[in-house]
């Protein structure tokens, strides 16, 4: 069993909050185990000796201990793949280890190992290696026991998490960083040049090209000519001039939702009005490109009620499926331009279906969109791309797992699509850092194909409510708690990211007005249509884009004091 020793200020904790735990397993794939807190202890029970890391959330703020520091959240982190053992580890120290492990791994995937001595990244890295030096040593100084019995100090661990929060802080800089040279590279065309030259046939094996290739240009996966594109969800339900002159300013297109439970609300009966008007102005009035969808997605919110009777007859369903993906696509295959035909199958927590059926269904929507509209782009959209709902439920499937199982199975999705939203008190919507978000990115450009980020977001303010178990689902934040201010600094810098990586596509903003129904204001626009900092924000990163600039070249929003 996986131990981890936790504390408070005044010693091991007695209680400890236990938000978005999870364990994972070779390749960050969450595995199921058992995870509670007792004693100031965090025990993890799992069905194998295999090693195994801990994902949670965690406190990082090192201003207490560094005066130059300053908070970096409430994030979820992990630790590194650790053996079992009868001892506990500290958790604040095995986080720790897990970042500077990354920092130096990226360094070596983004070849920055160059970077001068003096160079923030580096300071920041040297700073945080010294100090989980010192909270290595410091374990033992004072500790009663030996073996199993050995107990952590508070100092120990406080000396851990000042090494972790200055670790975050180089890892986010380099992160940035990164984002700032590639995008020059991405801009210039300099990436797309050096894809293009192809070494001699007879002079290198294939993996000896690609290793070559990897270590001029970095593992970039797919690398596009075209620039990134910048767009917005609408909201079918609000249609006003006010809104429509916001989106035409803001976006290089829009994505229309077209959730089942609002185009088929009674069976067999469409209500398309909505969706057409705003089709419509997209088309003939702002001359914007349309991508729709998810057409099929299974998440509570976009299932109509009538559909549950056929839950358990997967035949019906299959058949049902068939007729709602085709019905959607002949009304509007002649206005948009890409369809996102399905969207979080292998999440699998609200219908339960096999593998088997997962799979049939994504070749079916796959291949019908191909057939009814040849000329349109496909994307089949991820959820929750780090692969929580896997830890939850048996029936998941690994993001990646999922992805990778496409290709061999022939389903060919020309683009495959990201939903990265944070700071929503749900599953799988922990808040995470840019080094995490840029990571993860990179994972997914193994599949060698053009990535979208089709619904990126973050709130402008903590959620009212959180829906079920506080101490499960608080979302945690970033920086800072979550502000109109704080979500305008989120946005920068995950643009920033996002659209530096040559393989990206496009990233689309979630909610552009916020809806009643998210349970936190994600929008960048009120209710009353009154714009947020961060919709000046995107107006702003937009023209950077176009004028081949990174959206770090814009002047820093205030920080709070």
């Amino acid at each position: 069993m996986l131990s981890f020793a936790v504390f408070d200020v005044h010693g091991p904790a007695s209680q400890w909050p236990l938000r978005h735990a999870y364990l994972t397993g070779p390749d960050d794939a969450p595995i199921h185990a058992d995870i509670r807190c007792e004693g100031g202890l965090i025990r993890c029970e799992k069905r194998s000796s295999d090693a195994a890391g801990i994902c949670m959330q965690f406190p990082v703020d090192a201003s207490a201990f560094s005066p130059d520091s300053r908070p970096a959240g409430r994030l979820t982190l992990q630790t590194c793949l650790l053996p079992v053992r009868s001892q506990p580890y500290l958790l604040s120290l095995e986080l720790a280890r897990h970042r500077l492990m990354l920092v130096i791994n990226k360094m070596e995937d983004w070849a920055l190992f160059e970077l001068p001595a003096d160079d923030p990244v580096m300071a920041a890295f040297e700073e945080a290696r010294h100090a989980f030096t010192a909270a290595i040593v410091a374990q033992g100084v004072g500790a009663t026991g030996t073996g199993a019995d050995r107990r952590y100090t508070v100092n120990a661990d406080q000396l851990a998490r000042k090494a972790l929060a200055l670790a975050v802080d180089a890892s986010e800089l380099l992160a940035l960083k990164q984002a700032q040279i590639q995008y020059a590279k991405r801009v210039s065309g300099e990436l797309a040049a050096a894809a293009a030259v192809v070494p001699p046939a007879n002079a290198l094996t294939e993996h000896e090209a690609r290793e070559s290739r990897n270590a001029l240009l970095g593992n970039v996966g797919v690398i596009l000519s075209t620039p990134p594109l910048i767009g917005g969800t609408i909201s079918p339900e609000s249609f006003t001039p006010a809104l429509q002159k916001l989106v035409s300013d803001s976006c290089d297109f829009v994505r229309m939702p077209m959730r089942w439970v609002e185009m088929e609300p009674t069976e067999g009966k469409y209500a398309f009005q909505s969706t057409d008007r705003w089709i419509e102005w997209a088309v003939r009035t702002a001359k914007l490109p349309v991508v729709a969808g998810p057409v099929v997605d299974f998440r509570p919110l976009c299932v109509p009620e009538w559909l549950y009777i056929w839950e358990h007859d997967y035949e019906t369903l299959r058949e049902l499926v068939y007729e709602h993906v085709k019905n959607i696509v002949t009304r509007y295959r002649r206005t948009v331009t890409a369809w996102t035909v399905v969207s979080g199958l292998h999440t699998n927590t609200n219908f339960a279906f096999t593998l088997e059926q997962i799979m049939d269904l994504t070749r079916i929507c796959v291949s019908l969109v191909r057939k009814l509209q040849p000329g349109a782009a496909v994307q089949v959209e991820i959820d929750q791309p780090w692969g929580d709902a896997c830890a939850q439920s048996a029936r998941s499937i690994p993001p990646m797992l999922y992805a990778e199982m496409m290709a061999q199975a022939g389903i060919n999705a020309d683009v495959i699509a990201l939903r990265v939203m944070m700071g929503r008190p749900d599953p799988g919507r922990a808040t995470r850092d840019m080094m995490a978000f840029s990571a993860m990115l990179d994972r997914y450009a193994t599949l060698e194909k053009p990535i979208s980020v089709s619904a990126l977001s973050a709130p402008s303010a903590p959620p009212a409510t959180i829906n079920e178990d506080t101490n499960q689902l608080d979302p945690g934040y970033w920086r800072s708690p979550w502000s109109p201010e704080s979500q305008a600094r989120w946005m920068t810098a995950a643009l920033a990211v996002a659209t530096s990586k040559p393989f990206v596509h496009s990233v689309c903003w979630n909610e552009i007005i916020d809806s009643p129904k998210s349970p936190s204001p994600e929008g960048l626009v009120t209710v009353e249509v009154q714009p947020k900092p961060s919709f000046r924000r995107l107006v702003e990163i937009r023209e950077a884009i176009h004028g081949k600039r990174s959206p770090l070249s814009l002047a820093p929003l205030a920080t709070p004091a």
